[in-house]
């Protein structure tokens, strides 16, 4: 229990006390420490392990440029490149098994470039006077990053934010301690899905692709997992996706804030991923439930899933839109993709006899959608639901052939 070392990253000019007691937490709790300076103007009481000229120059830089660049913004993203390609090359040396930055705005500009620059499976906290605010955008998000609120912690330490310091302190060394990092020799299979009561057809699926020798992550399809799946998608982490929630995308081009950004749909395509695709619940918009329902969405029915979540129906016209998107960000895709499009519905609560149960809107989405695909990309059209037992046998014949020609590794 002695053997884990945490990377400590901070502005040592204006936070050496507090940075130097977030050390001292996690060497008395048994594990090492290396420190990383990435301050510009003024310098640590002890010398860091790696300093502000080491971090600077690492990005190509140096300090006296960052200094003359006569702007913080300027200065601080300096430092951030270095920062991240220092601590990937460190990371990747075996330097460190875990990471814990510490700051303010700046800081946390900072740790969100460096916490991308690590792979999944690294412990990678993010200590911050700004942690759960709307200052800081979803897409900067790595997968796996932890974020944990820095109360009292402007100025000094207190109290207050020792009690923070020293959580944040046993989290990540507990986290280095415990993780159990994804196994690169075993084939990953990405899947996207809302929970079973609106799609089913993970039931099936997950155990047929286990069976086969695959694993299987399966992303919620509610603006963050989409995110990371499109992250871990665009780096290749996948050996196959099964992407059959694909609602994220109608969110983002309706305006949503729940959305997973305006690459939803396009990370497979970028690193020639073989994608298999269906457009599950592509009828639905979902808005923050604890939110007033926007002017727009007056006249639309509207489902309260919970507290937190409510479901717009679209209607004819703005599903139309959304097919368009799909054929849109379909088109650059770089590898093997296939388009399932089940004309009985695509999600629980649309089929017949169900609340949400419109055929000349499913229908005119589904005429748009083959209307725009291009025709490299073939279209499977399937006379079932995607929760019928004959969309997860038709994904799986795709899956199988693509296994048999060499399209999917494993």
């Amino acid at each position: 229990m002695t053997d884990k070392t945490i990377l400590v990253i901070g502005t040592y000019d204006t936070k050496d006390d507090e940075l130097g007691f977030l050390s001292r937490v996690i060497r008395d709790e048994g594990g090492h420490v290396v420190t990383m300076d990435v301050s510009v103007l003024g310098d640590p009481s002890s010398p860091c392990d790696y300093s502000k000229h080491d971090v600077a120059e690492a990005g190509g830089s140096s300090i006296q440029a960052a200094i003359e660049s006569g702007d913080e913004n300027r200065a601080m993203q300096i430092m951030a490149k270095g920062a991240s390609l220092l601590a990937a090359r460190l990371h990747a040396e075996g330097i460190f098994d875990g990471m814990i930055v510490l700051g303010g705005t700046m800081g946390t500009d900072l740790a969100l470039d460096v916490t991308s620059a690590l792979p999944l499976g690294v412990p990678k906290y993010i200590v911050s006077t700004v942690s759960f605010s709307p200052l800081i955008p979803p897409d900067r998000l790595a997968a796996d990053t932890q974020m944990i609120l820095w109360a009292g912690g402007l100025y000094g330490l207190n109290s207050v934010c020792t009690a923070s310091l020293s959580q944040a302190a046993g989290a990540v060394l507990g986290a280095a301690r415990a993780v159990q990092k994804p196994d690169p020799e075993k084939p990953l299979i990405g899947m996207m899905s809302l929970g079973t009561s609106a799609l089913k057809y993970v039931i099936p699926l997950k155990p047929a692709l286990e069976a086969r020798g695959y694993e299987v992550a399966v992303f919620h399809a509610t603006g963050m997992g989409g995110r990371a799946f499109e992250s871990l998608a665009a780096e290749g982490a996948f050996a196959c996706v099964f992407d059959f929630c694909t609602q994220e995308l109608g969110n983002h081009i309706h305006g949503s804030n729940i959305s997973a950004g305006s690459d939803r749909l396009t990370g497979a395509g970028v690193s020639g991923t073989p994608q298999i695709v269906a457009p599950g619940c592509y009828d639905l918009v979902d808005i923050v439930g604890w939110q007033a329902i926007p002017d727009k969405w007056a006249d639309h029915p509207s489902h309260a899933h919970n507290r937190l979540l409510t479901s717009i129906v679209l209607d004819t016209e703005e599903r139309k839109a959304v097919a368009r998107a799909h054929a849109k960000q379909l088109s650059a895709a770089q590898g093997a993709t296939a388009l399932i499009l089940p004309e009985h519905g695509l999600g629980e609560w649309d089929r017949d006899g169900a609340d949400l149960h419109d055929a000349a809107g499913l229908n005119a989405f589904l005429a748009e959608l083959e209307a725009h695909v291009p025709p490299h990309i073939p279209v499977h059209r399937i006379a079932c639901h995607i929760n019928d037992a004959a969309f997860a046998d038709k994904a799986l014949e795709i899956f199988d052939a693509w296994r048999a020609d060499g399209r999917v590794a494993g």
